[in-house]
């Protein structure tokens, strides 16, 4: 199974005028990242970066000044997705910018079916919150101290990370698959055993003449013999 993990900055908040400007990825094979990344920054095309949108991400036009356009990039970035369910938090968001770059350029828009979305796993999982992606690596005991600014490979570096605790922890990450039949079939039951205490201890074992031809044997044995040890259980009480 592949899955690309994958986040953008943007100019502004509204698809319809807003663009992209950056764009991270990370390649999940079987819940397992694969060393895969897509990084890239791009040229908004006269679109003016937000200073709200600036402020998150730090992003600015100078930096962005000798970048390609969407139009330069849009190829790759498809030929890195192909085939592979995308993951992303808050993912109407990502895919509506994306589908709207795509339009700009005739490529095909994603389809909702190839979308898994972290914010609304998480919203089911921890309907209480919060659920933004820094209470999650909170939650979850994710190093994200140097997440000083949002930033697209930095923020799917971290997301992948929760992504697999959101689907059931590091274990999920083996690929491991049972054909359930009733035979393996587990039930999440909790079973409590108690053991009572006996309400008298067993009859010793050794009869008293094999006690008494211990002790003559132990006497034989001299002062260093392990029986003589203070912290020796004696045999009748061990027995009992």
């Amino acid at each position: 199974m592949r899955e690309i993990v994958f986040d953008t900055e943007t100019t502004g908040l509204d698809s319809r005028v807003e663009r992209v400007i950056e764009i991270g990825a990370i390649e999940l094979v079987n819940r397992f990242p694969t060393g895969r990344t897509y990084h890239v920054y791009i040229n908004p095309d006269g679109r003016p970066i937000d200073p709200e949108a600036q402020a998150v991400h730090g992003i600015s036009m100078a930096d962005l000044a000798d970048k390609p356009v969407f139009g330069g990039i849009v190829d790759e970035f498809c030929a890195f997705i192909d085939g592979a369910t995308l993951v992303a938090h808050n993912a109407g968001f990502d895919i509506g910018f994306l589908n709207a770059e795509f339009a700009r350029y005739g490529k095909p828009p994603i389809e909702q079916s190839r979308v898994v979305d972290t914010l609304a796993i998480a919203r089911r999982k921890h309907p209480m919150g919060p659920n933004s992606l820094d209470a999650l690596c909170r939650r979850y005991g994710i190093d994200n101290s140097h997440r000083t600014r949002h930033g697209a490979l930095l923020d799917s570096g971290l997301l992948a990370e929760v992504y697999i605790e959101l689907i059931g922890g590091k274990q999920a990450a083996f690929g491991l698959s049972v054909a359930e039949t009733s035979a393996n079939r587990r039930e999440d039951i909790e079973v409590q055993v108690v053991l009572a205490a006996r309400p008298e201890p067993l009859p010793p074992r050794l009869t008293a003449p094999e006690r008494e031809a211990h002790a003559r044997l132990v006497a034989s044995l001299g002062e260093k013999a392990i029986w003589l040890k203070p912290d020796f259980q004696p045999l009748a009480e061990a027995e009992a």
